[in-house]
């Protein structure tokens, strides 16, 4: 199975179309009973997240009708479905609002983004930012880039390597088991600076343009990964769990970090996850 440009073009043109029509119509105009919650408060779900996600996976079908989607909220219905991902011949994995507590917020940094899946493999990633109105995009070896709507394109390129103590970064440690969050937290100061941007799409896009050294995760469900560290890795990249073995979307733990180079990663890891 191949997936190329013209598929990427469409991937990248149905999310920005879900976007105008579900999404942003409904950004800082939510009505009452469009938020609502799923597995805790710090977990919520909006009306444009539902839409939009019906909206994209009927946009699949249409041109891929053998694939499989796999979007968060039709997973969270129905959780069998990832179990799909690994031996499907073609398979997307669907964000339909990364970010959804900005979203909600009414805090305009948000992302409508997904991946192509080929056997369980990312081949193509579109990360699309509705408030800029462009695309970050990749497609497996042949580069990463950021593009508007005008056809204007830009390649990306992760930041130079540098020490620990000069590397800026985002760390997600709500996930991490407790004493691993503990000894992670307390290794922050080592490292130059680092914020959390609640939204992996975002962060993914600064890391791959060079903006942010490094990321770091523990829960990795596919739709929130696979796009971004396939446009990271065509951006030059590296990235692995925390055990050193290669990220893959059909692995949903294991915590990730998101680096320069390997040696990188290594640095990042000895000092981060430092007991």
């Amino acid at each position: 199975m191949t997936f190329d440009h013209d598929d990427l073009t469409y991937l990248a043109t149905l999310l920005r179309d879900a976007a105008r029509a579900e999404v942003m119509p409904r950004f800082r105009n939510l009505g009452p009973g469009g938020v609502r919650t799923k597995a805790d408060a710090l977990d919520p779900v909006t009306e444009a997240d539902t839409a939009a996600e019906a909206a994209i996976t009927a946009g699949l079908l249409r041109r891929f009708p053998a694939a499989v989607v796999v979007g968060e909220e039709a997973t969270a219905a129905d959780p069998p479905l990832l179990a799909r991902l690994a031996d499907a011949d073609l398979a997307f994995v669907v964000d339909p609002v990364d970010g959804t507590a900005n979203f909600a917020d009414g805090l305009p940094l948000f992302a409508v983004m997904a991946a192509a899946l080929v056997r369980g493999e990312a081949v193509a990633a579109a990360i699309h930012d509705p408030v800029g109105d462009d695309w970050a995009l990749a497609l497996r070896g042949e580069g990463a880039w950021r593009e508007t709507p005008d056809g204007r394109r830009e390649a990306l390129r992760v930041a130079a390597p540098a020490p620990v103590e000069a590397m800026i970064g985002s760390v997600s440690w709500r996930f991490l088991p407790p004493a691993q969050r503990a000894s992670v937290c307390a290794n922050l100061p080592r490292v130059a600076a680092s914020w959390g941007f609640r939204c992996a799409g975002h962060e993914y896009r600064m890391a791959a343009a060079g903006h942010l050294h490094f990321l770091l995760f523990n829960r990795l469900y596919p739709w929130d990964h696979a796009p971004g560290c396939l446009l990271h890795r065509e951006a030059g990249g590296y990235a692995a769990a925390f055990d050193g073995t290669p990220y893959r979307p059909t692995r949903f733990d294991g915590g990730l970090i998101v680096a320069p180079d390997k040696a990188s990663w290594q640095a990042l890891r000895d000092t981060l996850l430092a007991e």
